[in-house]
């Protein structure tokens, strides 16, 4: 929602989808005019009117979203079996001229579109947001072998002139760049201040804007980043890096 509410910012029309409640009758789209009404109240639009350019829908009964779009961002969590089935639907239902990326913060790209047809493969890439993406300038973007570049033009000029980021070209690496390096300090610190018995609130105001890293300290981090991500941020980085790489000495 943080990403739809950055693009309506930036005077796009976005249909903003998420899955069907269960138990949901009448009201099928409530997940995404819920998501819709958070950042209204966290910030996320420049202005409440630009809310307006968001409609909610789900990804059940608007799939022909994905024939009108010129874009569509898959933000799911870090599941991979989840994603490949969005992306089979997404595929079905997709334009010739559509781009479909991720915002996957670890999966590589290569695993994500596998079993896709040449088509979807040659729009696909990664555009890696950061939270919250109204304030925070970096975009990574990773694209793949099979990636026209003229999909990536696009992407780089819809990242720097329309939405106003700082678009890092990435290799297809598990965690790319920023993840690559963040999330390695975030658990060395967290491995680090549990094993000594550091209490969280004494590692937070000690690991902050004195050494370089967000005021939130590391513990206050995790739940920016999404308590519920961590895990499986962790078992993909841990799954994928070599054993004799260093991350594995910290796995808490």
């Amino acid at each position: 929602s943080g990403i739809a509410a950055q693009l309506a910012n930036a005077g796009v029309k976005v249909r903003l989808l998420d899955v069907v409640p269960d138990g949901a009758n009448e009201d099928r789209s409530r997940l995404a005019r819920e998501a819709i009404a958070r950042q209204l109240k966290a910030g996320g639009f420049m202005l409440p009117v630009f809310a307006e350019r968001v409609t909610p829908g789900n990804v059940i009964d608007d799939v022909d979203a994905y024939a009108a779009a010129d874009w569509v961002i898959e933000a799911v969590f870090e599941d991979l079996g989840v994603k490949r089935d969005l992306y089979a639907t997404v595929e079905a239902h997709r334009g010739a001229d559509t781009i479909v990326t991720s915002n996957t913060s670890t999966i590589p790209l290569s695993s994500l579109v596998e079993g896709r047809d040449a088509g979807f493969t040659s729009h696909f890439a990664i555009t890696h947001f950061f939270n919250p993406p109204r304030h925070m300038p970096l975009l990574e973007l990773v694209a793949g072998p099979a990636t026209e570049p003229a999909v990536v033009e696009r992407l780089l000029s819809a990242g720097d002139r329309q939405l106003g980021k700082t678009v890092l070209r990435c290799r297809d690496t598990p965690g790319f760049l920023a993840n690559r390096i963040g999330n390695f300090w975030m658990a060395v610190a967290s491995a680090e201040a549990l094993s000594g018995d550091v209490d969280i609130e004494t590692a937070d105001a000690v690991m902050t804007r004195a050494f370089g890293t967000p005021k939130t300290g590391v513990f206050g981090l995790f739940d920016l980043v999404g308590i519920n991500l961590v895990p499986s941020i962790w078992t993909n980085f841990l799954r994928l890096l070599p054993a004799d790489d260093a991350y594995h000495r910290y796995d808490i």
